[in-house]
């Protein structure tokens, strides 16, 4: 009878067992290794790129601040220099109002009838003067009433005066300044309707 020694036979393929179940083992640690490389390298890429994309709106809000800044400060010169424009036109108007109606005084006043004292507070006028008799002051105080600076127009005082030997009338008058004319508007006619000027009694 024949024996055949069957032990090299099992131990080369246990041994060639052995060598697949490593290079299974090892490809499985390399494909695991690949994919998590894979994976860790894609992650970075995505942080770089949100990195980039914070840093990019970062600098776009920056100059947004900048530019917000720029529109405040042209704001802010706006509003000075519209309050120094209404300074002007203030100083304007409170310079040719005086003016104006110092002139319209000028031209009313009759000969022989001198004024020696004019203050203004608010719309309130106060006169003073001398005159030479009664008639001078009434003509005076009409010519105020029908100019259009002064309205209501009051003699408050008057008393017999002696000036360098010469009999005069003193007076105090007082008045109101005369409000801003309204735009004439046009009537059913088709007539501008002008506003009438208040009658104020004359003392």
């Amino acid at each position: 009878m024949i024996k055949i020694n069957l032990l090299p036979v099992r131990a080369a393929k246990k041994k060639e067992t052995a060598v697949q179940q490593a290079s299974i083992f090892g490809g499985g640690v390399l494909l695991v290794c690949l994919i998590t490389l894979t994976f860790y390298l894609i992650v970075r890429m995505q942080i770089s790129n949100t990195k980039d994309e914070i840093t990019t709106a970062n600098n776009v809000l920056a100059e947004l601040k900048k530019k917000i800044g720029k529109l405040e400060e042209l704001k802010s010169l706006k509003e000075q220099v519209k309050k120094k424009l209404d300074v002007l036109d203030l100083l304007r108007k409170n310079k040719s109002g005086p003016a104006q109606r110092l002139a319209t005084l000028s031209d009313i006043t009759p000969e022989k009838l001198w004024l020696t004292a004019y203050s203004e507070s608010g719309e309130q006028i106060k006169l003073s003067g001398l005159a030479f008799n009664e008639e001078l002051i009434a003509s005076f105080m009409k010519n105020l009433e029908a100019s259009i600076d002064y309205m209501s127009v009051e003699l408050v005082v008057t008393e017999q005066n002696e000036t360098a030997g010469t009999k005069l009338k003193k007076f105090d008058i007082t008045c109101k300044l005369e409000p801003p004319k309204i735009s004439a508007t046009p009537t059913a006619s088709g007539s501008p309707q002008q506003p009438a000027k208040s009658a104020t009694s004359q003392k």
